[in-house]
């Protein structure tokens, strides 16, 4: 009958010890106290003045208005990045609005491709040149990189390194890398990825641990934000506004 016992036991640790693993060790961060840095429904990392979203069709409708409004909070958002485009011929339904709005209502704006590794990156690059036109004072394009496409690391690294540079020809500017801080560590390692500026994906933690160099950091997926319905990621620029505004495009492209 013991045996019974000590195996029911033994389910029942290690139930326990996976529930924890699994759903309470990776975000309990969200629980920490705030001392003095709550918004948005989350802990804001301390020690950064410029905060900022990123958005696509999954936020639904936005009411600009409220979130226009919001800049007179706390904690205001300055710049907003939207998802434009995905692969090589598929536009997000929202970007046009949002990108419109974003700039109508003074937010600084940015663009994102979403990278398809099976698909070829000239054009997927092309497709992001036709959808997305820049103006003077906005952000310069982004590339999101988050899947290998089961592709090896080097045929991966040659087709990323493909879009950015044929990108950085038309826009005039380096791209903007956005990947999280495992991907980056493990396929995107390369010392030619250096020369981009990065914006870190990297959830739930204190601070961001990359040890190089980085210019926005997304550090939640679960924001709260006045004017949006849906959850929204958060960031943060790693500077200044001054900085910030030095960042962006001098020219329409």
């Amino acid at each position: 009958m013991w045996l019974y016992a000590v195996a029911a036991l033994c389910v029942v640790v290690l139930f326990s010890a996976g529930f924890y693993w699994l759903f309470i060790r990776p975000y309990s961060y969200m629980w920490k106290p705030c001392y003095g840095m709550e918004g948005y429904g989350v802990c804001l990392p301390c020690g950064f003045a410029v905060h900022g979203i990123d958005i696509s069709h999954h936020q639904g409708a936005i009411d600009w208005g409220r979130l226009a409004a919001q800049r007179a909070g706390r904690f205001p958002i300055r710049f907003i990045f939207m998802k434009a485009t995905e692969g090589g011929d598929h536009a997000d339904d929202a970007f046009r609005q949002n990108f419109d709005s974003a700039g109508r209502y003074g937010f600084i704006r940015g663009a994102y491709h979403y990278f398809i590794p099976q698909t070829d990156p000239r054009k997927q690059a092309d497709f992001f040149i036709n959808t997305v036109k820049l103006r003077q004072g906005d952000l310069p394009p982004v590339l999101d990189v988050e899947t290998t496409g089961r592709k090896g690391k080097r045929e991966l690294q040659r087709a990323v390194k493909v879009w950015l540079e044929r990108v950085e020809a038309h826009y005039g500017v380096k791209p903007i890398l956005y990947t999280s801080y495992k991907f980056r560590m493990r396929y995107l390692d390369a010392p030619d990825f250096d020369a981009y500026p990065y914006w870190i994906a990297h959830y739930y933690v204190d601070s961001v641990r990359y040890g190089g160099r980085w210019h926005f950091w997304q550090h939640t997926d679960r924001g709260d934000v006045p004017g949006i319905a849906e959850r929204v990621d958060l960031d943060v620029f790693n500077g200044t506004q001054a900085q910030l505004d030095s960042l962006t495009l001098r020219k329409a492209v």
